[in-house]
């Protein structure tokens, strides 16, 4: 059976965690999650994203973002910020396989 869509309201304010693939402590060292950032906040210029807040973990990220009014802007960042993490930690850890899980948890606040 397909995954239910996600629908994404412009100018609302969204609660994103996006975990670890496996539960892994990937993002343990200082220098990853440095990185993360930086893709993070390259990308919101990118997806018009405004992030208000985040945290993370050795394992999640936590997101508090709004929209700029585009539907598929949320997605289109964490797609982009989890793929360019993915990419360079594989390369510098010389591993293969996925960063984060496929799909991040959103909910409204």
């Amino acid at each position: 059976m397909p995954r239910a869509n996600r629908y994404f309201i412009p100018g609302y304010v969204w609660h994103i965690t996006h975990r670890c693939h496996k539960a892994e402590f990937l993002l343990k060292f200082a220098q990853t999650r440095q990185r993360y950032i930086h893709c993070l906040y390259q990308a919101r210029k990118r997806f018009d994203v405004e992030i208000l807040d985040y945290a993370i973990t050795s394992n999640h990220i936590h997101l508090i973002v709004r929209d700029g009014g585009e539907g598929n802007a949320i997605p289109g960042l964490m797609q982009l910020v989890a793929g360019r993490t993915a990419q360079e930690y594989n390369t510098k850890k010389h591993r293969k396989g996925a960063f984060c899980v496929s799909r991040q948890l959103s909910c409204p606040v």
